[in-house]
């Protein structure tokens, strides 16, 4: 299986890379995000080390279960060779209604098939006010054109 883009990668197909991976962040399917990674990807997620399509799975479920409302931002920072650099911000709010920013940086290594092997996140949480949400598009893929 392949998953295009595939490399070398240029700076389109990379942003598309990214887009794409929002587009699946977004889409709350666990088993539809785990299909973008190789069998064997590894992951870092703060203090998690995650291996393969179903330690994906087992991570997304309960992760938004506790993660209300968190549509996702990704932008390419840069890109060389099979890896590409990801900035990212999400707005979440847990089930006392609490709600965070979480923003960060991540670095991902690709196969020459386009999925992806390696995914190392750097993350940060900041308590906000609901009032001060600045991602207000409905859960789901982000509009065309939306900074």
């Amino acid at each position: 299986m392949t998953r295009p883009p595939i490399l070398p990668f240029t700076e389109e197909t990379a942003a598309q890379k990214v887009r794409a991976a929002e587009d699946g962040w977004n889409s709350c399917q666990p088993a539809k995000v785990a299909l973008a990674y190789t069998e064997d990807s590894q992951w870092r997620y703060r203090p998690q080390f995650i291996r393969g399509h179903v330690e994906i799975e087992q991570f997304f479920s309960p992760k938004w279960e506790q993660e209300h409302a968190h549509p996702l931002i990704k932008e390419l920072r840069a890109f060389r060779d099979n890896q590409i650099a990801v900035r990212f911000a999400y707005e979440w709010h847990n089930v006392q209604r609490q709600w965070f920013r979480s923003y960060g940086n991540e670095n991902r290594e690709f196969a020459p098939d386009g999925l992806m092997q390696r995914r190392i996140a750097s993350i940060n949480d900041h308590a906000i006010d609901e009032t001060d949400r600045k991602f207000l598009s409905p859960q789901g893929s982000r509009p065309d054109g939306h900074p």
